[in-house]
């Protein structure tokens, strides 16, 4: 079974589940990436039942609005009881690496808004240690240099992401070379880095539940540690 298949498969699961576990009328969150447009067009049955859903980035809006789904704002809403999102990396303990398609801060609002994070991914996506795929950082432009200099001095190789502009208006760094061993704790760090909007490590709020396309099937995970 190759990729686009796993994430659709997920992506479908995941309509299952908010089908299942979403009140009539109450609100999703919507990620963005190329395994939630797969979720987006599985939505297209379920749009009566949900009361509208908020978009992570202009993409995801834009994907939504073409099925007359109603676009939410967040401020409206308050809380969230799902929000369901895809990820470039995930660990053991469910946190991931976002970031890859620039919506990392607005999807990290969502989350933070949400009873449950739902990820959706392909098997590729399942790593041991977070690191492998560069790490976003949004950064106010005019500290890029800045913050280039403080990621470098934790160990890592920022590059700038050329010719792209986030929803906010801000730049991404994408940071290679990081060994991700404390991902809560290096969250933290880059937090603090004056400059910094967002990074993309979800690791204070991480996903509640995995679902992983692979090739036998969408398999449904928790957190290790998690009680079932």
């Amino acid at each position: 079974m190759n990729q686009a298949q796993q994430k659709q498969d997920a992506a479908e699961a995941a309509a299952d589940y908010v089908a299942t576990h979403l009140e009539p009328g109450a609100i999703l969150g919507v990620g963005t990436g190329s395994t939630v447009n797969f979720f987006i067009d599985a939505l297209a049955p379920l749009k009566e039942q949900l009361g509208g859903a908020v978009a992570s980035s202009e993409a995801t809006r834009q994907r939504l609005a073409a099925l007359d789904i109603p676009i939410v704002d967040l401020n409206d809403v308050g809380r969230l009881a799902i929000y369901v999102d895809g990820a470039d990396e995930i660990d053991p303990g469910f946190a991931m690496i976002k970031g890859g398609g620039g919506a990392l801060t607005r999807e990290k609002i969502i989350a933070a808004a949400s009873d449950v994070f739902v990820c959706i991914a392909d098997a590729g996506k399942r790593v041991d240690q977070l690191g492998r795929f560069p790490l976003p950082v949004e950064v106010i432009p005019m500290a890029r240099r800045l913050v280039a200099g403080q990621l470098a001095a934790l160990g890592g190789e920022p590059v700038l992401r050329e010719g792209f502009v986030t929803d906010n208006g801000h730049c991404i760094l994408d940071v290679a070379g990081l060994v991700i061993h404390k991902p809560r704790a290096l969250e933290i760090i880059i937090n603090q880095i004056t400059g910094v909007v967002c990074s993309g490590l979800f690791a204070l709020r991480g996903a509640d539940v995995l679902l992983l396309g692979t090739e036998d099937g969408v398999i449904t995970c928790l957190p290790f540690g998690a009680l079932p």
